[in-house]
């Protein structure tokens, strides 16, 4: 920090800001740039990945909204890209209330577009790491009455936490109350065809690797498991862009492109 600003890290890429620009959004530096375009290089599709995962977003969220919820915590929020979170969860009802939850400082920057909702909701912001569930639980009760149900939004963004990212989810699922929800995606290298495929997945992630950013894709198998104490709402782990989404069609070459699981889990 300097002269009170916070360090934006802007020598470093951050994925926040490379997932910011996939989506043609400008608030990304040169070490994110250079980054991001050589992520395109070796898996072009990524922008397409990054369209669709802001689609299954919106989607989740009008399937939560639709099921009564409103009360939301998004970890892994990003730079702010409309339509957010809680604009789709207050226009289904204006009374929902969000807090978003992300550990890059340019986040924070941009935190005023995220916190302009209805007059009958609220929203809010915590600037804290996924990784520690506790320092967001001890931050939430101005904003969400955890004795009534949340849904819990984790958007490719497990897949950049260190640890036990399982043992993280139950952390945060643990105090909510019955009939809360986990909505999440997360990265996949499932359909690569091998680890030199020169078109997979696995390419792209070893961008981030190289960069200092830690990654982790799991399989459908490994992304079922954090929902091992919830009921997964059906079709279950699915590919994102065939989540519920009835009569549209999806080529199967999309799986690959797409390569990110979804999936929905009540708490009984």
């Amino acid at each position: 920090m300097s002269d009170g600003q916070p360090d934006l890290g802007i020598n470093v890429a951050h994925p926040a800001r490379m997932y910011d620009y996939f989506l043609g959004g400008k608030d990304s530096y040169d070490a994110d740039r250079d980054a991001a375009e050589k992520a395109l290089r070796e898996f072009p599709e990524v922008r397409l990945t990054a369209r669709t995962n802001r689609e299954f977003m919106r989607h989740a969220t009008r399937y939560l909204a639709g099921q009564g919820i409103r009360q939301y915590l998004d970890i892994g929020t990003g730079i702010p890209t409309e339509p957010n979170l809680h604009q789709v969860a207050q226009e289904l009802a204006a009374e929902s209330r969000v807090v978003y939850v992300d550990n890059d400082p340019i986040v924070l920057a941009h935190a005023r577009a995220l916190l302009v909702g209805t007059p009958e909701g609220r929203t809010a912001y915590i600037q804290a790491d996924a990784s520690d569930p506790r320092s967001i639980l001890g931050k939430l009760e101005d904003t969400l009455d955890l004795a009534q149900p949340v849904a819990v939004s984790l958007m490719a963004t497990l897949h950049f936490v260190p640890g036990d990212v399982y043992e993280h989810v139950r952390a945060f699922m643990a105090p909510l109350a019955s009939g809360s929800y986990l909505a999440m995606s997360h990265v996949t290298t499932d359909f690569d065809n091998g680890p030199d495929d020169p078109r997979g997945m696995a390419r792209l992630l070893q961008v981030y690797k190289d960069r200092g950013i830690p990654v982790r894709p799991r399989s459908r198998a490994e992304v079922a498991r954090f929902f091992d104490d919830l009921e997964l709402v059906e079709p279950g782990v699915e590919v994102i862009h065939r989540w519920r989404n009835e009569g549209i069609a999806h080529p199967k070459s999309h799986d690959k492109a797409v390569s990110l699981y979804g999936a929905v889990g009540r708490k009984p």
